[in-house]
């Protein structure tokens, strides 16, 4: 079994900053791609970064040089470094990863979420 556990949402102003960080646990064998998705009430879930394996990023064009994405391949974590925030970034943020297990082929799991609030 694979988890991915989110911390680091909230309530910050307009302007603030905030690092949401994702870990992966369980048997893991490898992980490929890891990645931030949001969803704000009444959207749809959008991409807002991914990271492969090797370092290369791409982001959403709303979030491009105000966000930054990164990972940690010992610690199996995924960070996303969020500046300049803005009330458009609201929403409840997902990590996303392509893992493959001992016992499992590589698939796409999922975070529980966490919510970020910017507002003044």
């Amino acid at each position: 079994q694979v988890q991915l556990v989110e911390s680091g949402g909230g309530l910050v102003q307009p302007g603030g900053s905030l690092r949401l960080s994702c870990a992966a646990s369980g048997s893991i064998f490898t992980v490929y791609a890891m990645g931030w998705y949001r969803q704000a009430p009444g959207k749809q879930r959008e991409l807002v970064a991914i990271i492969i394996s090797g370092g290369s990023t791409t982001y959403a064009d709303t979030v491009k040089g105000r966000f930054t994405i990164s990972r940690d391949n010992a610690k199996n974590t995924v960070y996303l470094q969020m500046d300049s925030l803005k009330p458009e970034d609201t929403a409840v943020y997902y990590c996303n990863a392509e893992i493959r297990t001992y016992s499992v082929p590589r698939r796409g799991y999922w975070g529980q979420g966490t919510q970020v609030t910017v507002s003044s």
